[in-house]
């Protein structure tokens, strides 16, 4: 469980073929308080810490990741150099800053338009068909980690703002027009679609 309050922009240091894909990621965190099983949202995807470590280049640890979720996510176009938003997983008593995140990608995401707005940034986004009723103005959305606030909805796309803050602290200050991104839809939204479909079931 996360919070989408990212803690820490790692890069990707090493991809390896060993069945799965594994991913070498350096970061700030002090692998000493890192568990080998551990969970880390990378971008928003929850994975696995399998390894970990310090070298000459600094603190890292590795990740598996399946065929499955390099098909439902951006980590199938992850490389060496790709940076990442970062997120420890909650600990009970911790700040919820954020909202409810899970780390389990609902789909990928496409940016259509920046605008900037002030000293913020309007981001619009294309997002799958299934996912546009579960996303609504003023509701939470995660992009690539990053809980956000919906400013507006229109069919399938959605727009949200960016302070200049979480520009510097994410990755979202470098996305460009065409960049997919991972979305996760609010969990909350998500029980009381599947408790409208139960009724709905129910009623037959």
């Amino acid at each position: 469980m996360f919070t989408g309050i990212v803690t820490d922009v790692g890069t990707v240091r090493a991809v390896e073929q060993r069945g799965d894909t594994r991913f070498v990621i350096g970061c700030a965190y002090d692998p000493a308080g890192i568990a080998t099983g551990a969970s880390i949202a990378c971008s928003g995807c929850c994975l696995t810490v399998t390894d970990k470590g310090r070298d000459d280049q600094g603190n890292w640890f590795a990740v598996d990741a399946s065929a499955e979720t390099l098909s439902l996510t951006t980590a199938q176009g992850w490389r060496a150099g790709t940076p990442l938003n970062l997120e420890r997983a909650l600990k009970v008593g911790d700040e919820l800053g954020g909202h409810i995140v899970t780390g389990h990608v609902d789909g990928v995401g496409t940016v259509t338009a920046l605008e900037q707005e002030g000293d913020s940034w309007r981001m619009t986004f294309e997002c799958p068909p299934a996912l546009s009723g579960f996303i609504a103005t003023k509701g939470s959305v995660t992009i690539d980690g990053v809980s956000l606030t919906v400013n507006h909805v229109s069919g399938t796309q959605f727009g949200i703002n960016v302070i200049p803050h979480t520009q510097s602290v994410t990755t979202l200050g470098k996305l460009d027009i065409g960049d997919a991104v991972n979305l996760e839809i609010d969990v909350l939204a998500r029980y009381v679609a599947r408790l409208e479909e139960a009724r709905a079931e129910q009623a037959k």
